[in-house]
């Protein structure tokens, strides 16, 4: 009998240390639903995201401001861009910068230049506009150079 209190008592030590470690910031089991593009084109228009953003391959009208870099979307990349990454680019731009444009010209102390839509957007806005945008993006193999040893 003791023995059985004992190993029930280890399974319940295990069972309560194995939820401790849990990362609370986990993206595990979060998936938003699907989204709609055309509704992302008139949602991306309509948030003026053609302010700082063009998208290679489209045609949308550009909206100038003053000094832009326009941070270019889509593209040719050597890795696929996930439905978990656009929606982290839009909701948490300061999370990782645009790579490839000066940093003074995309972010200020660190943080990215981009508005923060959070309060603006819906979500269906938001998985919207991801829809839209992941088509541009062309995954192409990396350019190596291989050495050929003698």
């Amino acid at each position: 009998m003791k023995k059985q209190i004992a190993i029930a008592i280890l399974v319940a030590s295990l069972v309560l240390v194995s939820g401790c470690d849990r990362d609370r910031m986990s993206e595990k089991g979060f998936r938003l639903p699907e989204g709609d593009a055309v509704a992302g084109r008139e949602t991306y228009l309509y948030m003026q995201c053609t302010q700082c953003h063009s998208i290679a391959g489209d045609e949308s009208p550009d909206l100038p401001i003053d000094d832009p870099p326009y941070v270019e979307l889509g593209g040719k990349v050597t890795r696929v861009k996930t439905y978990g990454e656009l929606v982290t680019s839009i909701i948490n731009p300061s999370h990782k910068l645009a790579d490839g444009y000066a940093e003074e010209l995309v972010s200020k102390n660190g943080e990215s230049n981009m508005y923060n839509y959070n309060r603006l957007m819906t979500v269906q806005e938001l998985v919207d506009i991801v829809m839209f945008l992941q088509p541009y993006y062309k995954v192409i193999p990396p350019d190596y150079e291989y050495r050929i040893y003698p």
